[in-house]
């Protein structure tokens, strides 16, 4: 309280830090080239016993630090990364730890839909507020819901704008492109990795499609829907996913498959075998970035996806090659009168 009798905002160091773990180090790097700066330095490594050991190698008294770790594979072990770089930059005395999460694991499991199951998706929540972040930063949860697992300020981010460029969801994506949409009816049995398509819900016959998600994970359930979409008469298909978890067998999948193309993004590292010629990646460094650099100027992060269009055609060819944005993407590059069934 000051003189006045009022509250007295946090104040942090001018300057922010970002830091990673060893989940996506290269998203990292993108993230802080934008930000025309370097990521912190801190070791991070497992010991012959599978115990994490981490160690910040500057000072980060005071510092607002944003932490980029998302909980891809090896997903526990990146989990544990988290909570532990945390913890290290909490009695750092770190100012404000940001968890920048781009790929929240565990998201599948949001509620009891079985007898006797955990809420795993909570739980990692409060795994990740107990270990001392003070907000986390993240893109396309699985479920809008679980922002409500928190007890501390969530920002999620989304892909929608810049994958429809290239080209909330299906419903979302179809109006950025003033496109129909049409609906794939699926059911998911137990605990399988795919569900099972029961009805397209609209005309499609002649059309190019695009397949909207979150995730693609084995691609059973992608291949379902574009077999479906087949039968239906579909000309063309194309699928897009913020999150390319690609769990074997998803690259076989989509090689096999008549998809002639799969957008993902770079929330999670694309290993090198799975690189193959149908499968694109965009990546998220700029919109992470301009939301990082929001954060900590405390202003509008849900400015990005309303008031500044010209920015997602900025984020569009970036590369991490290049001093700064690149040019505005081409409309040729956009697939034209596509509706869009949600659900892979």
């Amino acid at each position: 309280m000051n003189a006045f009798g009022a509250r007295e905002s946090d104040v942090y160091a001018d300057q922010y830090e970002i830091y990673h773990g060893n989940a996506n180090p290269e998203l990292a790097r993108k993230i802080a080239r934008w930000l025309a700066s370097e990521p912190g330095r801190a070791e991070v490594f497992e010991f012959a016993n599978e115990n994490i050991f981490v160690r910040i190698l500057d000072n980060v008294r005071e510092k607002d630090v944003f932490l980029v770790q998302p909980t891809s594979r090896p997903v526990n072990q990146s989990i544990m990364e988290l909570l532990i770089m945390i913890d290290a930059f909490k009695r750092a005395s770190a100012g404000r730890i940001t968890a920048v999460v781009p790929y929240y694991a565990y998201g599948r499991s949001d509620k009891k839909d079985q007898p006797r199951v955990p809420i795993t998706a909570r739980l990692i929540a409060d795994m990740i507020t107990v270990a001392g972040a003070d907000r986390m930063l993240t893109m396309d949860l699985h479920q809008g819901q679980i922002q409500g697992f928190f007890n501390i300020p969530v920002d999620e981010l989304t892909a929608v704008h810049l994958l429809s460029r290239f080209a909330k969801r299906a419903r979302a994506f179809a109006e950025l492109l003033d496109a129909p949409l049409a609906i794939v009816e699926k059911r998911r049995h137990g605990n399988l990795d795919r569900a099972e398509v029961i009805n397209v819900i609209g005309e499609v016959k002649g059309r190019r499609v695009i397949i909207v998600d979150d995730e693609i994970d084995t691609a059973g359930t992608l291949i379902e829907i574009t077999r479906a979409l087949e039968k239906e008469g579909v000309r063309d298909i194309y699928a897009c996913a913020t999150h390319g978890v690609l769990s074997d067998p998803a690259i076989d999948r989509i090689t096999s498959s008549n998809l002639q193309e799969v957008i993902i993004t770079d929330t999670i590292p694309l290993p090198a075998d799975k690189h193959i010629p149908r499968i694109k990646v965009l990546s998220v460094a700029p919109l992470i970035g301009e939301a990082i650099k929001r954060i900590h100027r405390g202003e509008s992060v849900g400015a990005l996806f309303s008031s500044e269009v010209s920015f997602t055609q900025e984020m569009l060819l970036w590369d991490d090659g290049l001093d700064g944005p690149a040019a505005p993407a081409d409309d040729d590059d956009v697939p034209s009168g596509v509706p869009a069934p949600a659900g892979v």
